[in-house]
C-alpha cells in the first residue's frame, strides 16, 4: 500500500510490515461504554502494539462543551498531538481494543483537522493478538514534532445543520445506533435523554457492517447494506449515532466505498435527545 492509499484501512499483515518505518506512528485510540467496564488506559499498559501511543478521545476533545468528547479546537489538537510525538509529515494508523469501534472515531478527528494521512487498523488489537503478533508493555519513546492543523468545516455538522437537512430533507442522515434505540424500543444509556431518532433518518447498525472479526466487510457489501436502510448514496450523507463515536464508523465504510460527500453530527442524540423542542420519531 503506498503512501497515498493511507486514508482509510489498513491490514494486520501491512502494519507488521511497514512498523518499524520512522515515520509511523501508530496510536491506541480505545475508547469504552460505561456498562463495559473496561479502562483503555490499564489495558493499554498491560500490552500494545509496538511503539504505540495512547490517544485519549475524552482529552483531545472539547473540555468547554457539556456533550462528550466533541471536537477540541485545533490548537487543542496540535498541543496534544505533539505531545504524543505526532506532527507534520508522519503516517498515522490507530486501533482499538474492541476491533474497530473507537479507532474510527480517531480517524475523523484527524480528517476534521485536515490531517490525511491516517488510517484505521482493520480488525484492531484483538485480530493483531489473535494473530500472535508482538505486543510490547513498555511506553514509546516521544520526541516532540511540529504539528499543524486546519480544521475541515465541511466534515462536521451541528444541530442547526442537522435540523435543517431534517426538515428539508436535501441530504440523509444515517443513524448507526441499533435497531432497538432507533425505534425508541430501548431507553438511551444516558439519563435525560428521549427516546428515538431525528426525523427522516435512516438506521444502518455499525455491527452490520463488520465482520465476525471485526474487519470492515466488503466495498459490495457495504453499498448493499446502505441502499437496504433506504440510503441514497447520490446524496450528501451525515452520519450520527449516541455520541459521535459509532457514527464516525459509517463515516469510515462511506469512505471505504468512495463516497466523500459525508459529514458527522458531532453532537449526534446525546444532543438531539436532550432538546425538547427538537422532534423526535419513534418505530
Amino acid at each position: 500500500m503506498s503512501r497515498g492509499d493511507l486514508s482509510t484501512l489498513v491490514s494486520t499483515d501491512w502494519l507488521a510490515e511497514n512498523l518499524g518505518a520512522p515515520d509511523l506512528r501508530v496510536l491506541d485510540g480505545s475508547l469504552y461504554l460505561p456498562t463495559e467496564n473496561r479502562d483503555p488506559k490499564a489495558e493499554y499498559a498491560v500490552g500494545h502494539i509496538p511503539g504505540a501511543r495512547f490517544f485519549d478521545i475524552d482529552d483531545v476533545s472539547d473540555s468547554n462543551s457539556d456533550l462528550p468528547h466533541m471536537a477540541p479546537p485545533v490548537e487543542k489538537f496540535m498541543s496534544r498531538l505533539r505531545a504524543m510525538g505526532v506532527g507534520d509529515g508522519h503516517r498515522v494508523v490507530v486501533y482499538d481494543g474492541a476491533g474497530l469501534f473507537s479507532a474510527a472515531r480517531v480517524w475523523w478527528l484527524f480528517r476534521h483537522m485536515g490531517k490525511s494521512d491516517i488510517a484505521v487498523l482493520d480488525g484492531g488489537f484483538p485480530k493483531w493478538v489473535a494473530e500472535g503478533r508482538q505486543v510490547d508493555r513498555n511506553p514509546a519513546t516521544i520526541r516532540d514534532r511540529h504539528m499543524t492543523a486546519n480544521r475541515n468545516p465541511d466534515l462536521v455538522c451541528d444541530v442547526t445543520q442537522v435540523a435543517l437537512a431534517s426538515k428539508l430533507n436535501h441530504a440523509e442522515i444515517v443513524d448507526a445506533r441499533s435497531p432497538e434505540r432507533f425505534r425508541g424500543d430501548a431507553p438511551e444509556p444516558r439519563q435525560g435523554l428521549r427516546a428515538g431518532h431525528i426525523p427522516n433518518s435512516k438506521n444502518v447498525p455499525y455491527k452490520t457492517l463488520l465482520n465476525a472479526d471485526h474487519t470492515m466487510k466488503s466495498p459490495v457489501e457495504i453499498t448493499a447494506i446502505f441502499e437496504a436502510a433506504g440510503v441514497d448514496l447520490e446524496r450528501p450523507i451525515i452520519t450520527s449515532c449516541g455520541s459521535g463515536v459509532t457514527g464516525a464508523i459509517l463515516s469510515l465504510a462511506l469512505e471505504v466505498i468512495g463516497h466523500r460527500d459525508h459529514s458527522l453530527y458531532d453532537g449526534s442524540w446525546t444532543e438531539w435527545g436532550s432538546y425538547s423542542d427538537l422532534k423526535v420519531e419513534q418505530g
